[in-house]
This record gives structure tokens, C-alpha cells and sequence, in this order.
């Protein structure tokens, strides 16, 4: 029998993912509002701060950088408007069930709509696959590639599905303090169908033959930061969230999250300091007194820290409240960096889509040149975002917005002329695969990678999308939330339960919520 893989309607109207509880413990049981600084207003510290603040307690966030959302912000010249960071909407019902928790829905704040199709794969030229936004048209792409795989999609997305709904449920929720919060029979069963000990690339290779198949549902794990062979298989969930719930668009561009978050947290009384950098936790006998900043110094009664993990670790607290070794940092297995360019073009670009990725050249051998020979890639795959064609409110009338990023070791050497060298081979590739020639209509162009990455976010090797989600640094294995200082927790990408957005989202609440517990106890 098939599995109901049904579409999805719109996000204010989705069968939302089951999730365990957010209710909070009431402030009413504090005497006075105590003081919590979040260090970050990235997607974590956004999203704990609103839901801290909604409990009655007295939240100030500080940020380095001139506006909320971290690797999310807006870069705006000459009337276009660039996402900086993250493009890709996928799991809608997890910023449908953040809102609710303030009363409101997705429609309230922006505009969301579904990609159709959702993206494209360029193999080669005049050789594309053109991912559906439907189940019949998803299921005739597998026959017609693979004729009888169909039956195996249907096991394929069944089993997605149960990782996503078990996953979202029981998992990623948990604060992940140690391995007894899994000693659960339920969860132990839960366990085996999750394939938390398989991967990706032998689960994916024993179901289908059609290397262009293979490469379509390996493909999401990219944003996991490890090769399908390290990552578990536990993320083909993933899949279910690309193939299934489906690629959307906030138009305004992906900064319309942010300003959603920031807004809700705002009517909560969060205050927000920007264009103010830490330089240092103050701790006395294990308890953070103050945080010392180019702008002057703030008192806390409790510290949030959702700037990167290292640099909080190793460079704002002195050696005695560090929960970890730079031995034990430069044993993590960091997901890529990313060489971004921006660019302005004054034509509008033919036979490409929202989203377009470039597989025309060996996935493995690019894989090998990010995580087991770190260097700067011999033949990149990469990935080119237009959202000007769906949204004409991002660039000027007749002009369009692309930007192309291409996955990279972190910690490489970054220079202006490595830069160059690939950016013209982009142009080249991009001229040869979509017959779109850009070299005489770019108006301007920004370069970014990952120099960029360490000096707007203090990001640890230059890394774009925090820890790969190997697993070996999967769940109670990834760096803890919890810190030697009594009086302050961690979250964000390098923490449980991981890089992505939506899991940001979700590290924010686990993080309120232990802040709660810890401050209720105090």
C-alpha cells in the first residue's frame, strides 16, 4: 500500500510535525525579573530570547554586526537586495510552530510560496533534471529514469517520513546533557528504523540504480556539512523534508525570517544592541559576572552565547571555564566554508531556475578536496540562486539577482586571486551549461568566503554552516550545551541539534528551556 505522501497546503494550514511540548514554566515563580544576556542575534539567540522574554524575564541581545539574523543578513546596492547566508526554505511546518507560539502564523509576516519546480540539476549540457513539486510528477521522474523504482520511492519516502516525524518529535528537542536521555524503549526502537548506524550512500545505492536518482537524494545532505558516506542515515528525513513538504520562498527574500523573529521578540521587550562586539566573560568561582564589550560592559544574572561556539570557548573565557580543548576543536569534523559571489547583472538570464545546482562534475573527488584533502577544489561543483525570478522585488526591472556559491575546505588559505580564478571559471561553466554569457553584463560583483567568514562571525576555521553531522558528532556527541560556568549555556550550529536553520530555530527553544530549569533551581 502506498504511503500518504500528500502535499502539504501552505504553512499556516500544514498537518504540522508532532512535537513535544513548549510549555514553559511561568516566571510568576521569580520574586523580580532576572537579567539574561544573549550573546548573538542569530536564528538560536532570536529564537530563545523572544520565547525568554515572552516568560517574563529581562532579555538584551548583543550582536556584533549591524543587524539581527548572523549569516542570514541582507547585503543591499543599487537597488538589489542579496541574501548573504542561507536561501533555501525547507521545513515549513518548524517556523509554523515557533510563531504559534506568540499567536501568530507565517502569513502574518510574509508571504510564502511554493517553488515549482523546486529546483533543477544541471548534469551536463542540455542534460537537466528538473526536481517536481508534486508526488505524481515525482513518481513519473523515477520511472521514467529508473522504470520500477517506484516501488522502492515508496519504501524510500515511507521510511523519510518516519525519521522526520520521529526525529522532529523525540529527538531534536532534547537537550542531549548526556546518552541516558536515550536509555527510553521507545527510542531504542526508534533507533533501528532511524538507521542511526547505516549511511547515506549505502542506503541510498541499495535502492537505486540511476546515478542521476542517487545524486538527486544524496543531494540534501550538503547541507549537513559530510560526505554521504559519513553521514547517517537517520537523514534521509531530509529527503522527505525536500521531496515532500518542498522547497518555498519567503518573498522579500530570506530576510523576511529574520525580521519576523526579531519582531516577535521585540513586543516581548527584548532590547537589541548592535554593532557591538564581546571581548570577554567575567567569571568569579564559576558564575559569569559581566560581559565586557567595545560599547561598555553588561550584568547578567544568566548568559546565552549564540555566537560561534570556538570563539566563545576559546577566546572569551579564560582557561579555567572552557569546556573544551583546541586539541579537541581541531578533531571536529567542521561542515564546508563557501566561496560566495553576489552579483548585479543589468539583463535577465534565460533557461535557469530559483535554484540551480551544477553536478556536471565528480561529486566524489570535489567531496575528497572538502573533508579527507582539504584544498581548493580541482573541478567545484556549485550552486547558482536567482531569486529574482520569482521575486521581481530583489533586483532593479530588467535586471537580475545571482548569486553563485561553491562548497570548500575550511580552513584554506583565502586570497583575492584564488577568488578571481574561480569566478571566472564559474562564468565559464555557467556560459557552457545554460548558455547564459554574464562576463558583459555584470554591473558589480561581491566576492566573499572564508577570510569574510572569520571576520564577520568569528566562525571557526572559516566554516559557513557550523559542525558536519557525522555521526560521530551526532546528538550527546556534539559540543554540549552546557557549560563549566554555572550561569550560562551555549546554542546555535556547532550545539544540538545542528547547522540549518530550522534546527537553530529549534536550539534556541531547547536552550530557553534549560535557562528556565536552571534559573527556576537557582
Amino acid at each position: 500500500m502506498l504511503v500518504n505522501l500528500s502535499l502539504p497546503t501552505p504553512p499556516q494550514n500544514l498537518n504540522k510535525t508532532k512535537t513535544i511540548s513548549h510549555n514553559f514554566p511561568l516566571f510568576s515563580t521569580m520574586d523580580k525579573k532576572q537579567k539574561i544576556l544573549v550573546i548573538g542575534a542569530g536564528f538560536a539567540g532570536l529564537s530563545a530570547a523572544a520565547i525568554l522574554a515572552k516568560e517574563g524575564y529581562e532579555v538584551t541581545v548583543i550582536e556584533k554586526n549591524e543587524m539581527a539574523g548572523g549569516r542570514a543578513r541582507t547585503w543591499e546596492k543599487d537597488g538589489f537586495t542579496f541574501d548573504m547566508g542561507p536561501s533555501w526554505y525547507w521545513m515549513p511546518d518548524v517556523f509554523e510552530n515557533f510563531y504559534q507560539l506568540f499567536n501568530h502564523t507565517t502569513s502574518d509576516f510574509y508571504e510564502l510560496k511554493r517553488l515549482s519546480p523546486s529546483y533543477r540539476i544541471y548534469f551536463g549540457k542540455a542534460d537537466t533534471l528538473d526536481v517536481p513539486a508534486t508526488t505524481t510528477a515525482l513518481y513519473e521522474l523515477f520511472e521514467n529514469l529508473e522504470p520500477g523504482s517506484s516501488k522502492n520511492l515508496t519504501s524510500f519516502l515511507k521510511q523519510a517520513k518516519y525519521k522526520y516525524d520521529v526525529g522532529m518529535n523525540e529527538y531534536v528537542f532534547k537537550p542531549s546533557h548526556s546518552v541516558i536521555e536515550y536509555f527510553d524503549p521507545r527510542l531504542a526502537i526508534s533507533g533501528i528504523k532511524l538507521q542511526l548506524l547505516g549511511n547515506m550512500r549505502k542506503h541510498v545505492h541499495q535502492l537505486f540504480k540511476n546515478e542521476k536518482l542517487r545524486k538527486l537524494l544524496e543531494f540534501p545532505v550538503l547541507f549537513l556539512g559530510a560526505t554521504p558516506q559519513n553521514t547517517p542515515a537517520l537523514y534521509s528525513l531530509m529527503n522527505y523534508a525536500d521531496l515532500i513538504l518542498g522547497t518555498w520562498y519567503p518573498m522579500g527574500g530570506m530576510h523576511k525570517i529574520v525580521s519576523a523573529m526579531q519582531t516577535i521578540a521585540e513586543k516581548q521587550g527584548v532590547k537589541f544592541i548592535f554593532n557591538t562586539e564581546v571581548s570577554k566573560i567575567k567569571v568569579t568561582d564559576k558564575t559569569a559576572e559581566e560581559v565586557l564589550t567595545n560599547q561598555g560592559n553588561f550584568k547578567a544574572d544568566f548568559i546565552i552565547g549564540n555566537a560561534d561556539y570556538h570563539h566563545i570557548d576559546q577566546q572569551l573565557l579564560e582557561k579555567p571555564y572552557r569546556n573544551y580543548s583546541e586539541e579537541y576543536w581541531n578533531k571536529r569534523t567542521m561542515a564546508p566554508s563557501c566561496l560566495l559571489f553576489y552579483i548585479g547583472l543589468d539583463k535577465k538570464l534565460d533557461n535557469v531556475l530559483h535554484h540551480n545546482l551544477f553536478f556536471d562534475q565528480d561529486f566524489d573527488q570535489h567531496a575528497k578536496e572538502i573533508y579527507s584533502e582539504a584544498q581548493w577544489p580541482s573541478q567545484p561543483l556549485f550552486y547558482a540562486c536567482c531569486p529574482s525570478v520569482t521575486d521581481a522585488s530583489v533586483a532593479p526591472e530588467g535586471c537580475e539577482n545571482l548569486f553563485f556559491l561553491i562548497p570548500l575546505a575550511p580552513g584554506l588559505t583565502d586570497s583575492e586571486a584564488e577568488r578571481e580564478k574561480y569566478f571566472n571559471v564559474l562564468c565559464k561553466r555557467f556560459a557552457d551549461l545554460t548558455g547564459n554569457n554574464i562576463k558583459d553584463n555584470i554591473l558589480f560583483k561581491r566576492s566573499y568566503a572564508m577570510d569574510d567568514f572569520v571576520s564577520d562571525y568569528h566562525a571557526y576555521k572559516g566554516n559557513a554552516y557550523g559542525l558536519a553531522n557525522t555521526l560521530k558528532q551526532t546528538a550527546f556527541l556534539k559540543p554540549s550545551i552546557k557549560s563549566i560556568v554555572t550561569n550560562f549555556l551555549y546554542t546555535g550550529q556547532l550545539t544540538v541539534p545542528g547547522p540549518g536553520v530550522p534546527p537553530a530555530i529549534i536550539s534556541g527553544q531547547v536552550v530557553a528551556k534549560e535557562t528556565i530549569k536552571k534559573l527556576n533551581k537557582s
